[in-house]
C-alpha cells in the first residue's frame, strides 16, 4: 500500500470507536488529544474509559456493534480481536465513503495510525507502513529526545514573531529562517530568556529596527 501522510484537523468532530478494552482505550486517548467527539461502541469498558464516561469525556453506546451505527461519524476506529467485525465494518466503511481504521489489520484500514509525539504545539509523527509496530515506537522514543525542552518554546516565538512580520508586510525568505533558528537562539530559550531570545530572532531575520516595538527597551526578562 501507498500511504500519504496528512494531519487531519479533528476538534468537535464525531469519531468513533468500536471496542472498549486497553486497545480502544488507547485510540479513545489519541483522538481525545486530537479534541474531537468520541463515542465507543462496546459492552464492556476498561476502568479509565468508564472514568472517561462518568467525566463527560466521551459517549458510549454500551452493546456490540451493529450495521449503520457508523452512519453520523467522520473516522471510525476499531479495536476488537474479531477479524469478521472488521471485515464488516471495513467494508460499510467503504461503501458509505467513511475512513476506517482497524488495529493490527492492514487489510481493513483506510488510514493507519503513526506514533505520535505532541510537545506544545509540536507534532511528530513516524511510521513505517504497517510493516513494524514495534520499530515505528523505536522511531518515535527517538524523536522524543530529539524533541528537548525549548522546542516548545522556540515553536512558540517562531509563530509570534513570524505574524508581527507578516502583519507588516515583512516576509524574510526560507533560508534567512533557517539561519536565524541557530543554537544560541535555542540556548537563550532553554535558558528562559524569551525577550532576548525574540531580540536575537528579529536581529537574525533582518528586522532589528522592529525590537523596540516588539521586544521593548530593556534586554531584561521579565519576571
Amino acid at each position: 500500500m501507498a500511504y500519504y501522510p496528512i494531519f487531519v484537523e479533528l476538534r468537535d468532530r464525531p469519531c468513533l470507536v468500536v471496542g472498549g478494552g486497553p486497545e480502544a482505550q488507547r485510540k479513545v486517548e489519541g483522538l481525545l488529544g486530537g479534541e474531537a467527539k468520541v463515542t465507543v461502541v462496546a459492552p464492556k469498558l476498561t476502568k479509565p474509559l468508564q472514568k472517561m464516561l462518568a467525566g463527560g469525556e466521551i459517549d458510549c453506546i454500551q452493546r456490540e456493534y451493529q450495521e449503520g451505527d457508523i452512519d453520523p461519524y467522520h473516522i471510525v476506529m476499531v479495536a476488537t480481536d474479531d477479524g469478521a467485525v472488521n471485515n464488516e465494518i471495513s467494508a460499510e466503511g467503504r461503501r458509505k465513503r467513511i475512513w476506517v481504521n482497524a488495529a493490527d489489520d492492514i487489510p481493513n484500514c483506510d488510514f493507519i495510525l503513526p506514533s505520535v509525539i505532541r510537545r506544545g504545539a509540536i507534532t511528530l509523527a513516524a511510521s513505517t507502513g504497517g510493516a513494524s509496530p514495534a520499530l515505528a515506537r523505536r522511531l518515535r522514543e527517538e524523536l522524543e529526545a530529539y524533541l528537548t525542552e525549548e522546542m516548545p518554546a522556540l515553536a512558540d516565538l517562531l509563530k509570534e514573531v513570524r505574524g508581527d512580520l507578516r502583519s507588516r508586510s515583512i516576509v524574510p525568505d526560507a533560508e534567512v529562517w533557517q539561519e536565524a533558528i541557530d543554537e544560541e537562539l535555542r540556548v537563550l530559550l532553554a535558558q528562559r530568556k524569551y525577550r532576548q531570545a525574540k531580540t536575537r530572532l528579529l536581529t537574525s531575520l533582518g528586522a532589528e529596527e522592529l525590537v523596540p516595538e516588539l521586544v521593548g527597551s530593556s534586554n531584561g526578562e521579565s519576571a
